[in-house]
């Protein structure tokens, strides 16, 4: 079992740069890829990022890439993703999750952050 606890979400102006932190429970968080996905008000939930148990692989939703970075820190038990250039369109509540299955079906979530982007 894996608790997911995430923080660092705000109001931020168009341009501007947030960092989300997915803190984990339990012992056995490297053994966990990770990801990040969003949902914003009136529609479905949606992948933005995720990272491999050793964070040697990570992978990008095209809306995000060049401007996300998703990272881990395995000794703080801890995923992060930097956001930068945001957009009006990057405001949803954000989730992260875990998985150890090779098909990155998702087990385990966290309650959500939410950013709001101000244009």
């Amino acid at each position: 079992q894996v608790q997911l606890v995430e923080s660092g979400g705000g109001l931020v102006q168009a341009g501007g740069s947030l960092r989300l932190s997915c803190a984990a429970s339990g012992r056995t968080f490297s053994s966990y890829g990770m990801g990040w996905f969003r949902q914003a008000p009136g529609k479905e939930r949606e992948f933005v990022a995720a990272i491999s148990w050793s964070g040697g692989s990570t992978y990008y939703a095209d809306s995000v890439k060049g401007r996300f970075t998703i990272s881990r820190d395995n000794a703080k038990n801890t995923v992060y993703l930097q956001m930068n250039s945001l957009k009006a369109e990057d405001t949803a509540v954000y989730y992260c999750a875990a998985t150890k299955d090779t098909r990155w079906k998702y087990d385990f979530w966290g309650q959500g952050t939410q950013v709001t982007v101000s244009s």
